[in-house]
């Protein structure tokens, strides 16, 4: 199994308003804002930030999603423990979480099937 890189990285924070104004202000431009405090913002051709507003009593995570190809074509080499298989995404994709040998979870993102 190879993946493609760094497909996006999927922050959290506590206000959508600040952190939106930080990544504008280290380069990024703003994609698209949803209606619900989140929206996507990309420096030149490197992966894109996904940045969502979550409740004060959640702790903000950051995730890494590697980009694969295909879906079907992807399976995970042997040592490689899969959280969860691919699924169907309500944003248009196909994700899969393996975990690495420290326990932290990886997104592995495919197109969805079309």
């Amino acid at each position: 199994m190879a993946t493609d890189g760094i497909d996006a990285v999927f922050v959290e924070t506590h206000n959508w308003g600040r952190s939106a104004r930080f990544f504008q202000s280290l380069g990024f431009t703003l994609e698209f804002e949803t209606d619900h405090n989140s929206g996507q913002f990309r420096n030149g051709d490197g992966p894109a930030v996904f940045v969502a507003e979550i409740p004060a009593d959640r702790t903000p995570h950051i995730q890494i999603a590697l980009r694969v190809a295909d879906a079907a074509a992807c399976s995970p080499g042997e040592g490689v423990e899969v959280v969860t298989p691919f699924e169907d995404t309500h944003y248009g994709t196909k994700e899969m979480t393996v975990r690495d040998p420290d326990g932290r979870p990886w997104s592995l993102q495919a197109p969805a099937a079309g």
